[in-house]
């Protein structure tokens, strides 16, 4: 009797299994320029009218999960300068690549249009700045997106994070600081390698909080700290740092943010940036203006607690539609700029780029709502050593080794977009935790159906073996 009761959970079991997999339509492909042949990174992949989507990956390879009850509807691969390609969700083929074809629009044609359109980048940008009220989002609402949180080095990934994450934001009228709440959902991979090696994270912190004045780094040996120890350092390292509220709430969440004081995108933005328009290209059968963004008279400041983050210059691209002035995407760099930086992102990082950051943003309901977010920095793990005296072989290798000096990028997808008032009051009831790094509860089921950003090859292979080394360390 109880073996047949157990058959029988188990029959139930792999019958609602099969139900859930087959209320979802697979869409998976490769993304190429028809031109060139190579593949096409972050190009868009979405059904129209809603929320549902992803992007291509350094690879151009996608999948995407579509519920069953919009197997019928329009799916849009788009991309900037490039012609989209359409087809119902139903007919898409997923042994066939999709190759998509240049699309430029007149930049002679466009200037001459009309007097009373801004014609300089400049004068483009303030424009878009002004209808941000306009074209942002001006009520309440939630969305659901999937983070991906690395850390490696030169050789290998260090650190790993993927979660499901839910952000609440009352909208562009109000501070993001207090009006702006970030929750952590599930966790699908969580490996961590860097205590064998964050020596520096433990030296900043005891400097700060245990007031070891006159401690050197060198100094430090890991056999000699405890791991609790050296793990409550890091983490401390890692929110001042990483944490995604400084990404949601902080000066690089620029067009969100441009209502705060001292944003890099308020009332003196053209004091530290410099807008050229460059082209005009086309996104999806819309026209869009291609901004070149470059330094001006200041020095750009991040205002961090704690770290020197002063001392840039800005570089990269804005991409502003031309019927609406909305914002579709920024592609935006923080170079050392100052003396002082200079020689302390040259001496601590091996690089003079500081801040990589891109944000894209959907359409929907004629508001523009964050997409996608990639955004890498470098991270202080082990200091250099400044010596005249003569080192050994080994302490070369320590100091010197280009291993040492980390980056860490985390990236973002929005799926999913709630604005029913009674959902968003239901859910702002219950608790949130915005800790990326707390260890979560694994939910095999949760990540059957939710949508991904897909790793690239390179990557793929990288985190196949730090999970073995994470294995083998736990050994």
């Amino acid at each position: 009797m109880q073996r047949s009761v157990l058959n029988f959970i188990v029959v139930l079991i792999l019958c609602l299994f099969s139900t859930l997999v087959s209320s979802q339509t697979e869409v998976k492909s490769k993304i190429l320029d028809f031109s060139t042949l190579l593949p096409i990174e972050s190009a868009s992949i979405y059904v129209k009218n809603t929320t549902i989507g992803t992007i291509s990956n350094q690879d151009g390879k996608f999948v995407l999960q579509v519920p069953k009850e919009l197997e019928t509807d329009t799916l849009i691969i788009s991309s900037i300068g490039f012609k989209s390609f359409k087809t119902p969700v139903n007919q898409f083929d997923n042994t066939q690549d999709i190759y998509l074809e240049e699309d430029i629009a007149s930049l002679d044609e466009i200037i001459l249009v009309a007097e009373t359109r801004p014609k300089t980048g400049n004068d483009i940008v303030l424009r878009a700045l002004e209808r941000l009220p306009e074209n942002l989002p001006d009520s309440s609402y939630i969305q659901k997106g999937f983070l991906r949180h690395k850390e490696r080095n030169a050789k290998e990934f260090k650190w790993l994070i993927e979660s499901a994450i839910t952000v609440y934001d009352s909208g562009f009228a109000v501070s993001s600081e207090d009006h702006l709440k970030i929750n952590v959902d599930q966790v699908r991979k969580s490996y961590d390698l860097r205590d064998v090696d964050s020596i520096f994270s433990y030296y900043s912190y005891l400097k700060r909080y245990e007031n070891y004045k006159k401690l050197k780094a060198k100094n430090l040996k890991r056999d000699t700290i405890e791991t609790a120890s050296l793990v409550k350092a890091i983490k401390w390292n890692d929110t001042r740092v990483n944490g995604l509220e400084n990404l949601f709430k902080g000066k690089l969440n620029l067009v969100r943010n441009a209502n705060l004081s001292k944003s890099l995108f308020g009332e003196d933005v053209l004091d530290k940036h410099q807008f050229k328009l460059d082209t005009v290209l086309v996104d999806n059968d819309r026209k869009i203006y291609k901004i070149q963004i470059s330094d001006s008279n200041d020095f750009i400041g991040l205002d961090t607690k704690g770290i020197f983050n002063e001392g840039y210059k800005a570089n990269g691209w804005i991409y502003i539609y031309w019927d609406n002035y909305a914002i579709k995407k920024i592609e935006y760099e923080l170079i050392a700029a100052s003396p002082a930086q200079k020689s302390r992102s040259k001496t601590l990082f091996g690089t003079q780029v500081n801040h990589k950051l891109v944000i894209t943003y959907m359409e929907y309901n004629d508001k523009m709502y964050p997409n996608y977010i990639y955004y890498e920095t470098p991270k202080l793990v082990n200091v250099g050593l400044k010596t005249n005296e003569k080192l050994t072989e080994e302490e070369k290798a320590k100091y010197y080794n280009e291993e040492r000096f980390y980056y860490t990028i985390q990236e973002i997808l929005f799926s999913e977009i709630i604005e029913d008032k009674q959902a968003i009051s239901d859910a702002l009831n219950g608790d949130w935790d915005a800790d990326i790094f707390a260890p979560k509860p694994y939910d095999k089921s949760f990540w059957r159906t939710y949508n991904i950003l897909l790793e690239s090859e390179e990557d793929e292979q990288l985190i196949k073996d730090l999970s073995k080394r994470a294995s083998l360390f736990k050994n």
